[in-house]
């Protein structure tokens, strides 16, 4: 089964419904503190490096209090890195000039676009898995739908996430039928396997339609409703505050060169 295992969507989902305080927070102030965390550190220049290392404090506060394995976040970062390496490793190539001189090492300006790139990608990613690991994507629909984003986006979304489980017990039910008809390597080449993928295809449209019909069946109208109910109380509002007055703090302020000159005298 696919949650059995340590790097899967479900072990996530399983993470959200801890009881810790970090899980305790409300959504919605989860949900802006990351967004807000996201656009910081992206509105960062190509060439910041310093700049970005404080907000590294955010994530470790996150698995800490959290309660989340620092192994599994690593592996889901580690897993679509890739994407960002591809991005950024033309760049030391392309922009050449000096930047700075580093243990004797000259530093070029493409290094440190790409090292900026990396760091910006591990940040927004690890801020993203961790709002997941720690708030439950229902959650997550229910503040976006509480902070006024369309329904509709927001009922797909939950929609997609729910079904991406069902979906992925589906494909594993064609995979393991498939190797319990094959022997050695025959039948699992790769002109085999595109019609697998229309089989999966055509029992997702006859799942969902039947779905569909069961919710307009029990009085669905779009909204999305929560067992839990939701108030604001004066650990999340401290929360937004803590979080929002860091935020703005390593934003505007480089305290990693402060630290840096005041060690070094």
């Amino acid at each position: 089964m696919f949650d059995t295992e340590f790097f899967n969507l479900g072990y996530l989902d399983r993470l959200s419904y801890q009881n810790t305080f970090i899980h305790r927070i409300d959504p919605r102030i989860k949900l802006i503190s990351s967004l807000m965390f996201i656009v910081a550190v992206v509105s960062f220049p190509k060439y910041a490096v310093t700049g970005l290392l404080p907000f590294f404090i955010f994530p470790v506060l996150f698995l800490t209090l959290g309660d989340i394995p620092f192994r599994f976040i690593l592996k889901k970062i580690l897993f679509v890195s890739p994407f960002a390496v591809f991005i950024g490793i033309f760049n030391p190539l392309l922009d050449s000039q000096p930047a700075l001189n580093f243990l004797g090492f000259t530093v070029s300006r493409g290094w440190m676009s790409f090292v900026s790139i990396m760091l910006k990608f591990s940040l927004t990613i690890s801020a993203a898995l961790l709002l997941i690991a720690t708030t439950s994507f229902p959650g997550i629909c229910f503040a976006m739908q509480k902070l006024r984003i369309p329904k509709a986006f927001v009922a797909q979304l939950l929609f997609l996430y729910r079904y991406l489980f069902v979906l992925m017990e589906e494909a594993m039910k064609i995979v393991r039928a498939r190797d319990m008809r094959s022997f050695n390597k025959r039948g699992k080449g790769i002109k085999h396997f595109v019609p697998l993928i229309g089989v999966l295809f055509i029992r997702t449209v006859d799942r969902a339609e039947r779905v569909y019909n069961a919710m307009l069946a029990r009085g669905f109208n779009g909204k999305i409703y929560s067992t839990k109910a939701y108030a604001l109380t004066m650990s999340d509002i401290l929360f937004i505050f803590a979080s929002v007055g860091l935020i703005l703090l390593f934003r505007v302020v480089n305290l990693t060169t402060l630290i840096g000159r005041w060690t070094t005298g």
